[in-house]
Order: C-alpha cells, then structure tokens, then sequence
C-alpha cells in the first residue's frame, strides 16, 4: 500500500530566485527601505529584536545592518527559509545578527524564554498568510516576552473597520481565501484590537506604505 503523502505547503505568493541556500524575494528588496525607514522612527534602535517569519532572511540582514546596537534575532517555521537565513548570516557576517530560530508562533512556548524580555518583536508580511490562530498566538507571545515599553511591529495588508483599504486589497483577501479559507487579510479594528486590548498592547502608531500596505506599531504597557 503506497503512503499519502502531503502536499507541498505554500510559503510565499511569489516566485523566488535562489543562490546556494540563499532565497531571494522580489516583494522584500521592493519594499525594505520603506520597512526601515518606518522602524528606525518608531522601534528601538538599540536592545534585543524577535523576528518571526523571517521569510528569506533578507529583511532581517537589512535592518541588522541598519541597527548595529541591536541584537536582531530571526528565524521561520518552514526548513528552507531557515536555510536561507542561515545561508544569509554565514554570507554577511553581521555581528548583531542571529538564528535561525523556527517558532512557531501558535506555541504556549516559543524556545526563547531564557532570552526575554525583548525591546521589539517584528512580523513582516505574515499574519494574511497564515491561520488566525497565528495572529493570536503573535500577539500572546508579544504579551509575554516583551518588556514594559517593548514594541510589535506589524507590516502587510489590513482593512479597516470592515472596510478594505483599497479595490487592489479587496482583490487580494479574495485570492488569499481562495487559496486557503484560514487565510485573508485582517481588519484592525475587528480582529487586530481585541487581540491588543487581550495582551495589554496599545497602538501607538499607523503608517501608511506603498503598495496598499500598512506599518502598524503597538507598544507593551
């Protein structure tokens, strides 16, 4: 009898150029200047950073370089990205750049206790590709390992109060539901500030980025 085996799990919406190990994402080298721009105003610049979905890593080195005083600790759940991200630390040679770590964020337990509490937890372009339970489990754990002050940095699409940002969104959510029912893009009023309010996170900051997306900023009490 021939075993059934899974199918490949989706963990990107786009093509990938890969070198060695190393993952190379179109949608990051567009948007991670604006990424940074936005962190260095309103996330420490000095301190201990949790990424989570690192994706290939790249966000990760780029703001590592940006923010030498920091120690940047990333990672992701799937195998290949933490491939790259291993790929991408042993190429730059960051001093402040660590992981990979594979979190899984739906966990009561995350594996980095020890190192708690954190300045800053960052999630790029994650919680609308992934199950709800993931967003919740995101904002637990920033409830639990960060410090008094520390902040969650979010960064993707959102609607607001029901209402989608643009038709390009709109389209978007449905393609994303389409591909799988658990996913969408996620409204921070309906969903986002019931899970901050939980957690004891305040929203300090909302940006507006290109592309139709959003940097939202919450900050621990």
């Amino acid at each position: 009898m021939t075993e059934k085996t899974e199918p490949p799990r989706d963990i990107a919406l786009e093509p990938r150029e890969k070198s060695g190990e190393r993952l190379y994402s179109p949608s990051a080298a567009r948007n991670r200047d604006p990424i940074r721009d936005v962190f260095l105003k309103l996330m420490p610049r000095a301190g201990k950073i949790l990424e989570i979905g690192g994706g290939t890593g790249e966000h990760g080195v780029h703001l590592a370089r940006a923010l030498p005083d920091t120690t940047w600790h990333t990672g992701d759940p799937d195998p290949a990205s933490r491939a790259s991200i291993a790929a991408w630390i042993a190429e730059t040679k960051l001093h402040n750049l660590t992981g990979p770590h594979s979190i899984d964020v739906t966990a009561a337990v995350w594996g980095v206790e020890e190192a708690a509490p954190f300045d800053g937890l960052v999630s790029l372009n994650m919680i609308h590709i992934a199950p709800f339970a993931a967003t919740a489990g995101l904002f637990a754990g920033a409830g639990r390992l960060l410090a008094p002050g520390g902040r969650l940095f979010l960064y993707g699409p959102f609607s607001r109060d029901g209402v989608h940002t643009a038709a390009s969104n709109e389209a978007f959510d449905a393609s994303l539901k389409a591909r799988n029912a658990n996913w969408g893009v996620r409204d921070l009023e309906r969903d986002i500030a019931p899970l901050a309010q939980k957690d004891a996170l305040t929203r300090v900051d909302i940006v507006e980025m290109p592309a139709n997306n959003l940097s939202v900023i919450f900050r621990k009490s």
